[in-house]
């Protein structure tokens, strides 16, 4: 199991972000700095099948790397509690796929879970990580989470440009970067052995 969620974790992020900018290729009105990634997801075919597919997609996926990375880290309390908020956060980011702009307020509430309940989960994870002796993947997870929260939190604050479409996606580039270097770790290691 660890392997099939080590190579899902590498991959969730490619097919996430091939969708994403194929989608946009195919809607030129979209602006990075005034619309929401989710906009795209109401548009004519092929941009709405090409984004709320890939984002289904891409939370299944990481569905199955979350699973593994139960196997490896479940065995702490604080690994079981980052795990079940990175699963919430797969799950939620199949909604946004499923549940898009015409499902208000739905989509609104899918989308604040997804980007809350990974950053918290980042957190949770780098503790159980230093808990097991992982220094440099719990500081690494631990700086990922970092990268992931300060866009969003410099949006509601300073509010630097009109739309979220540049937060969500400095966050998401965030999480596709954890993933795929965790997933390449699955890869490498023997099941059920901590990273």
């Amino acid at each position: 199991m660890s392997r099939i969620s080590g190579v899902c974790g590498i991959i969730a992020p490619i097919v996430a972000f091939s969708c994403i900018l194929l989608a946009v290729s195919f809607y030129p009105p979209f602006s990075w700095t005034d619309n929401a990634l989710s906009d795209l997801g109401v548009q004519a075919e092929p941009t709405s099948i090409l984004f709320n597919y890939g984002l289904i997609a891409s939370g299944v996926m990481a569905l199955v790397f979350g699973i593994g990375l139960y196997d490896l880290l479940g065995s702490t309390v604080s690994g079981k509690v980052g795990v079940f908020l990175f699963i919430l956060a797969s799950l939620t980011l199949i909604a946004i796929g499923v549940f898009n702009e015409n499902y208000a307020p739905i989509h609104w509430y899918v989308s604040v879970i997804f980007f809350t309940s990974f950053s918290l989960s980042m957190f949770v994870l780098a503790a159980a990580l230093l808990k097991l002796g992982r220094l440099r993947v719990g500081l690494f997870t631990f700086l990922v989470a970092m990268s992931a929260a300060t866009p969003w939190i410099a949006y509601f604050t300073a509010r630097y440009v009109e739309g979220v479409a540049v937060p969500e996606t400095i966050s998401a580039l965030a999480a596709s970067m954890w993933a795929m270097v965790l997933g390449y770790k699955m890869l490498k290691k023997p099941s059920h052995s901590p990273m």
